[in-house]
């Protein structure tokens, strides 16, 4: 019960209803409290409603029976099985909280996030589907014939582009590289797309135009442009393998500095000379000592930044003296600074933040898995079966033994009415019949008397046990009469309060 309590109150505030922080279970929920959830709820469920409820009580006592009244009946019309008024809102018991706020619950309108769905799979991971548009380099293309020309072309330059002998050799040759840039910039066209280097190369108005399987003509600085543009593409290209080199030696360097670490931590292990304890100190020693280290290193350059700070404030201003242009930018430049030394502060305030919020992540109790509450459903569900199949096998063993009584009570007649007539039959001849005629009546009457005793006191037991049932459940009803009491009280004076008022507004009313 308490799980299923807190899952209701983390789905009421993941639907943006306001519940207090301290608030831990459902039944320590206050009427007021109960009342403006319920309310909240509510106007998530019809947003469009003209006047929506109000989330807090009146402080008259016959406005909050009004109030509440109607929130019962939106909560009836919502399909609410069951006894509902506002007896449920201002005095309330745990079992009323909990259903309401379970019903509620389930009838929150889902969350939707536009054009991106959710779903969650039955190990609650998530996978989001969102309409992405494709992106086709191929549109409104005359005919076939020049789609698949333009495709081989592009298939032709690719192939040339991809062999690294051709690309070391015309790489050397600005004018081969002007050539291949023209075919690609043909292919480009032919494909229905704008060029790359639209903003780089800017022809005159009597350029040479694109069409067909025409080239590009490029002339004087555009030429020698573009070429240095293409050279320093395939220079980058060539920069790749050394950076990759790079990257798998740092990477080395890190696996080296994990392998000493897991080393030193297995000479620990298997230290039998000592114990873990003084591998720990040592360790905290060792930490001390490099907090220690950092903290002189840290004061150390503090001294040294001042000096060059103060260095460079004095070249600024010399530099500012010869030159009068050069005080503008130094202007800007501290600007520049102090607005740098605020996103700092912000920076290193956001990460304290962050460890701090860490911290709590890791202090806070761990929930249930969706798996586990899974497992539990299927547990429970079984377990209902179960009861379903025990259920059957009683009644068709009722039913059977009611039929064996029903068998039994019609032999016990008919022998009954067989003897009663041979017994009666010998009383008309002797005494001796007639006394047992007497006790066989008797017998029979007494026997009929025991078993509507017996069927009554079976009856009484029942009654007893469901009447027990109710005296428990309504002691377990967190009925406040004190409140009763009071609220009756404020609703007496209230209406004497009103009988007042009235008596004195008819004899104006009468002049």
């Amino acid at each position: 019960m308490e799980e299923s309590q807190e899952i209701l109150l983390n789905s009421l505030q993941k639907s943006s209803v306001s519940i207090p922080p301290d608030l831990s279970s459902i039944r320590n929920l206050s009427p007021p409290i109960f009342f403006s959830i319920c309310a909240q709820v509510l106007n998530q469920i019809h947003p469009q409603t003209k006047t929506p409820f109000s989330t807090s009580l009146p402080d008259s006592v016959a406005d909050q029976f009004k109030v509440c009244s109607g929130i019962a009946s939106a909560i009836k019309d919502l399909g609410f099985i069951g006894d509902i008024s506002f007896h449920k809102f201002l005095y309330p018991s745990e079992e009323d909280l909990y259903k309401l706020i379970r019903f509620l619950v389930e009838r929150l309108p889902e969350a939707s996030d536009g054009k991106s769905k959710v779903l969650e799979d039955g190990d609650g991971r998530k996978e989001t589907k969102a309409n992405t548009s494709r992106c086709y380099y191929v549109e409104n293309q005359p005919n076939k014939t020049d789609t698949d020309d333009s495709v081989s072309t592009h298939q032709k330059v690719q192939d040339k582009l991809a062999d690294p002998n051709i690309i070391a050799e015309e790489t050397r040759s600005p004018d081969s590289i002007i050539d291949r840039f023209s075919d690609f910039c043909l292919i480009r066209k032919s494909l229905g797309e704008a060029p790359m280097v639209d903003n780089l190369v800017n022809a005159p108005k009597d350029h040479s135009e694109v069409c067909g399987n025409e080239s590009v003509g490029l002339q004087g600085n555009n030429r020698h442009e573009v070429g240095t543009y293409i050279q320093k593409t395939f220079e980058d290209q060539a920069i790749g393998p050394l950076e990759e080199v790079t990257t798998n030696a740092s990477e080395l360097k890190h696996f080296q500095v994990e392998l000493e670490r897991l080393e030193a931590v297995t000479r620990i292990v298997f230290d039998d000379n000592h114990s873990i304890e003084f591998h720990l100190q040592q360790l905290e020693e060792q930490i001390n000592s490099k907090k220690l280290d950092l903290l002189e290193m840290k004061s150390q350059w503090d001294a040294e930044r001042e000096l060059l700070e103060i260095k460079r404030r004095s070249l600024q201003e010399s530099l500012c003296a010869r030159n009068p242009m050069a005080q503008e930018k130094l202007k800007k430049l501290r600007e520049f600074e102090s607005e740098k030394k605020l996103i700092e502060l912000e920076i290193r305030r956001r990460e304290e933040e962050n460890s701090n919020i860490t911290i709590d992540l890791k202090k806070q109790p761990k929930q249930s898995s969706r798996r586990s509450y899974i497992n539990r459903v299927k547990e429970i569900t079984k377990n209902s079966r179960k009861q379903d199949a025990d259920i059957d096998r009683i009644l068709k063993e009722t039913r059977e033994l009611q039929l064996e009584s029903n068998n039994i009570q019609e032999r016990l007649h008919r022998t009954y009415a067989v003897v009663d007539e041979l017994v009666l039959r010998e009383a008309k001849k002797d005494g001796i019949g007639k006394q047992a005629h007497k006790l066989l009546t008797s017998i029979h009457e007494n026997f009929g008397e025991i078993s509507n005793k017996i069927l009554s006191t079976d009856r009484l037991r029942r009654e007893t046990a469901e009447y027990e049932k109710k005296i428990a459940a309504s002691a377990s009803r967190s009925l406040d009469f004190n409140k009763l009491q009071a609220d009756l009280d404020a609703i007496r004076r209230e209406n004497s309060h009103l009988e007042q008022h009235l008596c004195h507004k008819k004899p104006v009313d009468e002049v």
